[in-house]
């Protein structure tokens, strides 16, 4: 019985790696709905993992590379590390819902395969906006911290995708990629809340972090994530009559662009 539940949750574990990332994972698992469930608890261990490899890849341009080229370079590996499949759900999301077409019109043009005018401009703005704070967390003299930051954003805006998930209906009826999740409930999201507070929790304690400084973090990361998170995950509920596996990558996209921006604000004060 241990064996098996075990078994079960490294298998979860694994798919969230293969799911939402590019990393190259040596178990097979069954993409099944059950355990794909469970997956969602390990969203917020795909996200420390994407950021660990980002604060190191961090630390090395720092060394050696002004601020403006390092900040592309991060860039890159960021997306290719999720083979840019949350920056396609921006792009696709951003399509649909401002083309201010039916509900109907705004989910097809979504499944196209194509890139539209507005899907463009909003991967361009956003990807103008990362590299703009990235390049200021590079060039800070005093950076204290920024490390373990990045490794933390990752973790939160892989959290609310699980949460949204099992927070809003699937507005295509059992269609897509994001009905795989369907089963995904309230205990699942809890339990990846608590993992994202432990590895939280491990990063500022790696870091050096003082306690007042990780509670700081804590309540920040978790504040901005539920209300930025919440704000986007509304508007595209009533837009669309529900989410999409699109919109799950497009609300990762913009909780990480909140907490990154937070961030870069919060080295000036802790």
């Amino acid at each position: 019985m241990v064996i098996s539940t075990i078994k079960r949750h490294l298998q979860a574990a694994a798919a969230s790696l293969q799911f939402l990332t590019r990393i190259p994972v040596p178990l097979k698992v069954p993409f099944e709905p059950v355990t794909l469930a469970r997956t969602v608890i390990y969203f917020p261990f795909a996200g420390v993992i994407i950021g660990s490899i980002l604060a190191g890849v961090f630390g090395m341009l720092e060394l050696f590379s002004p601020s403006m080229p390092a900040a592309v370079l991060l860039l890159i590996v960021w997306t290719a590390l999720s083979g840019g499949l949350h920056l396609d759900g921006w792009m696709d999301t951003a399509d649909g819902v401002l083309s201010h077409r039916s509900r109907e019109r705004m989910l097809e043009i979504m499944k196209d395969s194509r890139v539209g005018a507005m899907g463009v401009i909003a991967a361009v703005l956003l990807l103008l906006f990362k590299f703009a704070v990235l390049a200021e967390w590079l060039g800070q003299e005093d950076g204290k911290h920024v490390v373990s930051l990045l490794a933390i954003i990752p973790i939160w805006s892989r959290w609310w995708m699980g949460a949204a998930i099992a927070g809003w209906p699937n507005a295509r009826q059992g269609e897509g990629i994001g009905a795989l999740f369907h089963l995904a409930s309230l205990r699942q999201v809890t339990g990846g809340f608590v993992l994202a507070v432990l590895l939280t929790v491990i990063c500022t304690t790696i870091d050096g972090f003082s306690l007042y400084e990780t509670i700081v973090v804590l309540i920040g990361c978790v504040l901005l994530t539920w209300m930025s998170g919440t704000l986007l995950a509304v508007w595209l509920s009533r837009k669309l009559g529900g989410l999409t596996g699109d919109t799950y990558g497009a609300l990762n996209e913009a909780v990480e662009a909140v907490l990154l921006f937070a961030g870069l604000l919060a080295i000036h004060v802790i």
